[in-house]
């Protein structure tokens, strides 16, 4: 099936029957010592919801952190003491979007981090709504991690100025998060890029803004533009599971 649309002035075409799915499914990753994912079959009385088990059908409670089991969106709420719904913020589903493979660079204290010039290196001059990132070297481990206490990778402070500053609304990533796993609380990154701080009045937020960690880009996707299509279930939480899924782009 496809379609064409015109982005930055020029028209593109893809094929909405060949999706490239970016999202780790709950339960293959873990990070910040989350409670692992589960799914089981309700049970009440005699009842079981498992076919195996003899019911008519399968009937499963689940238990989930979206932050710490997969592939998850986030907005504002993460971060602020009101309660902020990421499906009350996230209206609009599909976006051009920018892949980009950015190295990682060793820092003297051995964090791994996404420097500003790295970003810059590897972004073109102009960027859509959307930008995914992926960092490199980039192993199949990105799939079964459990990130838990390892100091992963994460953003400099500066790399996200810049791409507040180009524009970019929705971030995705294939890190645990764009912050220091242990930073004393400050979560720079995250209040930057949505633009809360204390002294911030709620209208100035960048409240329809989005974060998207631990996705997972494979080898064989080229860096360049893509039709996103960032899907979240119905549920009321600042941050859930979500399935982003691409769609390339061709110039025609």
């Amino acid at each position: 099936m496809l379609i064409q649309l015109t982005h930055a002035g020029k028209n593109y075409q893809c094929d909405l029957a060949q999706p490239i799915d970016i999202a780790i499914p709950a339960g293959q990753v873990k990070c910040f010592y989350a409670t692992d994912f589960e799914a089981r079959p309700y049970v009440s009385g005699d009842f079981v919801g498992s076919v195996v088990a003899g019911a008519p059908v399968n009937f499963f409670d689940l238990q989930i952190n979206p932050h710490g089991n997969g592939t998850h969106t986030e907005c504002l709420g993460h971060i602020t003491k009101q309660q902020e719904l990421v499906n009350d913020h996230l209206q609009q589903f599909h976006f051009v979007a920018q892949v980009v493979s950015v190295a990682l660079t060793k820092q003297p204290n051995g964090d791994q981090i996404i420097t500003k010039t790295a970003l810059q290196t590897a972004c073109p001059d102009t960027l859509p709504d959307a930008i995914i990132i992926r960092t490199l070297p980039n192993t199949t481990q990105k799939l079964t991690m459990d990130y838990s206490g390892t100091n992963p990778p994460y953003l400099e402070v500066a790399a996200v100025q810049f791409l507040v500053e180009a524009g970019i609304r929705h971030l995705l990533i294939d890190l645990p998060s764009v912050d220091r796993e242990v930073d004393e609380g400050k979560l720079l990154a995250h209040h930057l890029f949505w633009n809360v701080a204390a002294q911030a009045a709620k209208d100035n937020t960048r409240s329809d803004c989005t974060i998207t960690e631990l996705i997972y880009v494979p080898d064989e996707v080229q860096d360049g533009l893509y039709l996103l299509n960032l899907q979240l279930p119905a549920i009321p939480l600042d941050a859930v599971p979500s399935k982003p899924t691409l769609y390339a782009l061709f110039a025609v």
